[in-house]
């Protein structure tokens, strides 16, 4: 068992990544339906830098307001330390890897123990190191509830139809914007796994990246625009957002969708002229289809790329790289 302190990453103030601070904190009790694990390794993703930048509720979750100090992270990879008695399924000794308490700024994950819903984790895959299973949850589960199966009938915040994948298979085309990024790499992989022909767009230095995980065509946006070159796409999932992401409604043959993964700015006249439709999700912790695609990690069919590595006590340089952007994968901070 551990000691009655660790160490974890905290943020006392909002700002820059120069207020994570490496504190030493009291061990968490695991509560009911909890269990306690040893982390060995957290993904970063952007909820992290929006909390530590002053972002303290997630849109459409009103009890999810956190306050100071506070432990950022979701995405963990670890082994369990200690069961709480009501929960069934994990034993002391499993490995496990899962995306913590999400939507919400709650799951503290950045630290050498956290204590975590039994319902948020799955088993790490056996082939699979914790290095690489710490970059999976948020980026894998948000693709895959874009692309393959919501699982769940949450309301979303941000538009009032619920959100359907668009079905894949042989024969649909499927256009990935900010394709080398945490969730862009895995949705070409799991698009791929569908069988669908699938458009890389990201900047030159990724296409041989993108090629070994499968995209039928790469497309440099550096160099051309994607919406003078495509336009017979069935689905379109943009991974970047914002005021740019409408251009790739005309990349979409009529019928076809377009999922921005960050909000963008769409006008309602053009999408009904162009007879195509724009959907978003919320991703949402499930072990479930974690469990799905931790099957998928362990079988070799879709696997996690690591940008880079730091130690828990370098988070700080840790977000500095994320600032400063073309990330090819997951950055993925390591625990002692």
């Amino acid at each position: 068992m551990p000691t009655d302190t660790m160490r974890a990453i905290r943020l006392h103030e909002h700002g820059g990544p120069e207020v994570l601070r490496y504190d030493e904190v009291p061990v968490p009790e695991p509560g009911p339906g909890e269990v306690l694990v040893r982390v060995h390794a957290v993904g970063v993703n952007p909820p992290d830098w929006y909390l530590r930048g002053g972002l303290t509720s997630v849109p459409g979750e009103p009890d999810s307001t956190i306050s100071l100090p506070v432990i950022p992270g979701t995405d963990v990879s670890g082994v369990v330390e200690a069961v709480a008695p009501d929960v069934d399924g994990l034993a002391v000794g499993d490995e496990v890897f899962g995306l913590l308490r999400f939507p919400g700024f709650d799951g503290r994950a950045y630290a050498e123990y956290v204590a975590a819903r039994a319902s948020d984790l799955a088993r790490k895959p056996a082939g699979v190191d914790h290095v690489h299973a710490a970059g999976a949850p948020m980026a894998g589960l948000t693709a895959w509830q874009f692309l393959i199966e919501v699982g769940h009938d949450h309301p979303s915040p941000f538009q009032e139809a619920r959100h359907r994948p668009t079905a894949l298979g042989a024969g649909t085309t499927v256009l990935v914007n900010g394709a080398a990024g945490g969730v862009g790499h895995f949705a070409v992989q799991l698009a791929k796994w569908k069988g669908a022909q699938v458009v890389a767009v990201a900047s030159g230095g990724h296409e041989s990246f993108l090629s070994g995980l499968g995209a039928d065509r790469f497309i440099d946006y550096t160099r051309s625009r994607p919406e003078e070159l495509v336009h017979d796409a069935d689905l379109v999932l943009d991974t970047v957002g914002g005021p740019h992401s409408s251009r790739f409604l005309r990349t979409l043959k009529r019928g076809g969708a377009l999922f921005p993964v960050f909000l963008g700015e769409f006008d309602d006249e053009e999408i009904a002229k162009l007879g195509v439709t724009v959907s978003t999700a919320q991703v949402r912790s499930d072990s479930a289809q974690l469990a799905e695609l931790g099957r998928l990690l362990d079988a070799g069919t879709v696997r996690v790329a690591i940008d880079s590595t730091f130690a828990l006590a370098d988070a700080r340089a840790a977000h500095e790289r994320a600032a400063r952007g073309h990330i090819r994968g997951k950055i993925v901070l390591t625990v002692a």
